[in-house]
């Protein structure tokens, strides 16, 4: 006997939000991440740039449905560019604007590549998080 409720329907994998005071570095990056899984279907990688008129800044509300739009129930991590983005998304989570989200401590570009390539591949949030905190340890010389 069903009880005619809905299946929850499973996590699917972490999602990335990339959090920039502009549009087109936030687009490009997840672009640039995407591209670099290579082939198969990349992880969820969701740019939250500049304001809703797209001049340069930060908006709560952009990052807010970026975090939606990533969120396969697996988790969220948000990695930001600087400044206020920073401040920004610390204050939607420290206000519990949405759960399962992390902010990464990494470098924007390398950890958003190390993210979405780590969580296409099927990696839990742990695991992404580890791969973004790795990033800040690539060097270039």
């Amino acid at each position: 006997m069903t009880s005619g409720a809905a299946p929850e329907r499973p996590a699917g994998r972490v999602g990335v939000v990339l959090v920039s005071h502009s549009r087109e570095v936030a687009e490009s990056t997840a672009a640039l991440a995407r591209a670099l899984v290579g082939t198969g279907d990349p992880a969820p990688a969701v740019p939250a740039g500049g304001l809703p008129d797209g001049a340069i800044g930060t908006n709560a509300e952009l990052i807010r449905r970026a975090v939606e739009e990533a969120d396969q129930r697996a988790g969220v991590v948000v990695l930001c560019d600087m400044g206020s983005a920073v401040l920004t998304v610390r204050t939607l989570l420290a206000e519990k604007e949405f759960e399962g989200a992390h902010i990464a401590d990494a470098p924007f570009v390398e950890g958003a590549v190390a993210a979405v390539v780590t969580a296409s591949m099927g990696g839990d949030l742990d695991a992404v998080l580890a791969a973004t905190a790795d990033a800040r340890t690539y060097r270039k010389l």
